[in-house]
């Protein structure tokens, strides 16, 4: 007989995370716990308002398909039963890892995939002033930062990468605007930021509204991430952008990621694979995606002041299993 147990949970940050949306000094995940009896398995999920989630919703969603999940849901009916999003992406997760715990197995053995010993991973730039947000980088790198996600929005833009340039000469700069450029000039921005070597702009426009990237250069790739969330998007997305972020918490876990993985591929896309803020719980599920994935953004746990156990572990710029 399977039980399935659920809730939200505080976890309190470290510093403050900024973006051009705004400032957080907490972030409540919601955790799924499922049991057959004999084994037991996690997932996290973190609602977020800009897609109208709240952990709260997220709860009633669970609420709503606990009988279907304990009389026996599978993780291929789970896809039609909720959809895209927080509360499915804590299910599925949990699915896999129980299944896989059933069979005697790891996920990545499900997925006939060898677990890698670590992976690379950028390293959050807050926005900040352009002196806190130098300082910032300079500290990152000597602690052995190798990728650098800078959070901009519309103020002092090159002066603030060139600032960052200058303390991290050697690391790989990507630039993270969050849909704030609408009516920047982009081809010249993009130019601007390709002469100090960014390797990568994501979600400059908002989502919906990116229809001029189609009528600029890219210099640099563009990455979509709020514009992108499942894999029926992608196909739409091919004459606006060179890459997608996907992320386990919008696409709803990863069974859908995987599936965005290979329609990536299919269309000529490059991938990036993101997280919200969360714990090691989170970054664990998503790393069957970041090991195919060119740009790997799974720094959640750094920002905590207190990550899950069995925590990954982060040093030299790379995720640790």
């Amino acid at each position: 007989m399977m039980h399935m147990s659920f809730g939200a949970v505080e976890l309190p940050l470290a510093k403050p995370f900024v973006i051009s949306r705004g400032t957080r000094t907490a972030v409540t995940v919601v955790r799924v716990t499922l049991t057959d009896g004999e084994f037991t398995a996690t997932g996290e999920c973190t609602p977020t308002a800009h897609y109208q989630e709240s952990p709260e919703s997220v709860c009633e969603q669970l609420e709503l398909i606990r009988p279907q999940v304990e009389a026996g849901l599978n993780r291929d009916a789970l896809q039609q039963a909720l959809p895209i999003g927080s509360a499915r992406n804590a299910l599925d997760c949990a699915m896999w890892h129980l299944d896989a715990a059933k069979q005697g197995k790891t996920v990545w053995q499900l997925l006939d995939m060898a677990a890698p010993v670590s992976v690379i991973t950028a390293e959050t730039l807050s926005l900040d002033s352009l002196e806190n947000m130098a300082k910032a980088a300079e500290v990152a790198v000597a602690g052995g930062a190798k990728l650098l996600k800078i959070k901009l929005n519309r103020e002092q833009i090159i002066e603030k990468v060139a600032a960052i340039r200058a303390a991290a000469p050697g690391a790989t700069l990507v630039v993270d605007a969050n849909e704030s450029w609408l009516g920047l000039d982009l081809e010249s921005l993009f130019h601007a930021l390709h002469e100090f070597n960014v390797a990568m702009i994501e979600q400059p426009l908002p989502a919906g509204n990116d229809q001029d990237l189609v009528r600029c250069l890219h210099p640099v790739p563009v990455c979509a991430d709020e514009s992108c969330h499942e894999r029926t998007d992608i196909a739409g997305l091919t004459d606006r952008y060179e890459m997608i972020n996907i992320k386990l918490d919008k696409c709803g876990g990863l069974t859908e990621a995987l599936a965005m993985t290979a329609e990536a591929r299919r269309l000529g896309l490059r991938i990036m694979v993101g997280c919200m803020l969360g714990s090691s719980i989170a970054m664990e599920a998503a790393l069957p995606v970041a090991v195919q994935a060119e740009r790997v953004d799974l720094d959640g746990p750094i920002w905590l002041a207190q990550d899950a156990e069995p925590a990954l572990r982060y040093e030299h710029g790379e995720v640790w299993l």
